[in-house]
């Protein structure tokens, strides 16, 4: 039973990133051209339904044909996967659970608010960016005057984003593994595996507190004792509390600030509580409090904090 648990946990998170990804191709579609007054034009057509759709794409050239070609086999090849992904999830008897009508509301708010909420991540990790660029990179355009390890972050929170809204994701409990998977997400193109439990010491900017090496069995007990508590606590009391702690063990290399956010977000919505996101205004007063919160002088203040100006509702 534990060893089909494991291999039920490995194939979700592997049908929630191959969606993930499949939901990040801003071409979907078969490429086709048509001609009118002696001029190309590039469309993509596509099956929704029982219906055969065209969109237009843009003026033919040779560079953007051969991209909506490579959309196309990277798309077929990720719906493959996921074909091949739900038939060994039904071999093991997996079914999926509908969600409950607020976990759903919330997911659709959280959609609604994905572009806002990365942009204020970006913002709480120094990212040098605006939100009219940070909407273009989301999109898929070009941007001008950012370096390409700035971009990266910012598709990778897109990514992570993704990950936890998909509702296979969504159903699956608030753990160590969705952490460490999320960090895998944040942290690609930056480490091998971002989502390994930190093995070398760390310090940290502007605190006098160095976070001890993290111990795989020591976190997952951290988690369970927060979420164990949720029973004397809301769910915005038990989301804030788990990201605080994932902050402030430093549980990766790098990217523990947006891991832990992304993580606390995926129990938020699960409860339909909401979304928890430190506004670009906030920072500076958050950054301040956590260091407070790091060296075990914050009386609380941080959490009354993130619940008075972190905490979005619908």
């Amino acid at each position: 039973m534990e060893a089909e648990y494991a291999q039920i946990q490995e194939l979700l998170h592997q049908k929630a990133d191959y969606q993930a990804r499949l939901r990040l191709i801003p071409y979907d579609g078969s490429p086709e051209i048509k001609e009118r007054d002696e001029q190309r034009y590039l469309y993509v057509r596509k099956r929704v339904g029982s219906r055969l759709t065209s969109t237009y794409v843009d003026i033919y050239s040779e560079p953007l044909y051969e991209l909506l070609l490579r959309n196309a086999r990277e798309a077929r090849e990720l719906r493959k996967n996921i074909r091949r992904v739900e038939k060994e999830l039904a071999k093991l008897g997996y079914t999926e659970t509908e969600l409950p009508p607020r976990v759903l509301l919330n997911l659709d708010f959280a959609r609604a608010n994905m572009k806002a909420n990365i942009y204020d991540q970006a913002i709480l990790e120094g990212v040098a960016t605006t939100f009219p660029q940070t909407e273009d990179i989301i999109d898929g355009g070009a941007v001008a005057g950012m370096t390409a390890a700035d971009v990266q972050k910012i598709l990778n929170l897109k990514h992570a984003w993704e990950f936890i809204l998909d509702k296979d994701v969504l159903g699956y409990p608030t753990n160590y593994d969705i952490l460490c998977h999320i960090a895998r997400l944040v942290n690609e193109g930056f480490f091998a595996d971002g989502g390994r439990i930190r093995g070398v010491p760390v310090t940290i900017g502007g605190t006098s507190y160095v976070p001890p090496l993290p111990i795989e069995t020591v976190v997952k007990e951290n988690i369970s004792v927060i979420l164990a508590r949720a029973g004397d606590a809301d769910a915005v009391d038990t989301a804030i509390r788990l990201c605080l702690y994932c902050m402030k063990a430093q549980v990766f290399n790098d990217g523990n600030k947006r891991a832990a956010v992304i993580f606390a977000n995926h129990y938020m919505i699960a409860q339909g509580q909401g979304l928890l996101v430190i506004p670009e205004q906030n920072v500076p007063e958050f950054k301040r409090l956590l260091v407070a919160c790091y060296e075990d002088r914050d009386g609380g203040e941080t959490e009354a904090f993130m619940r008075a100006k972190c905490w979005r509702t619908f």
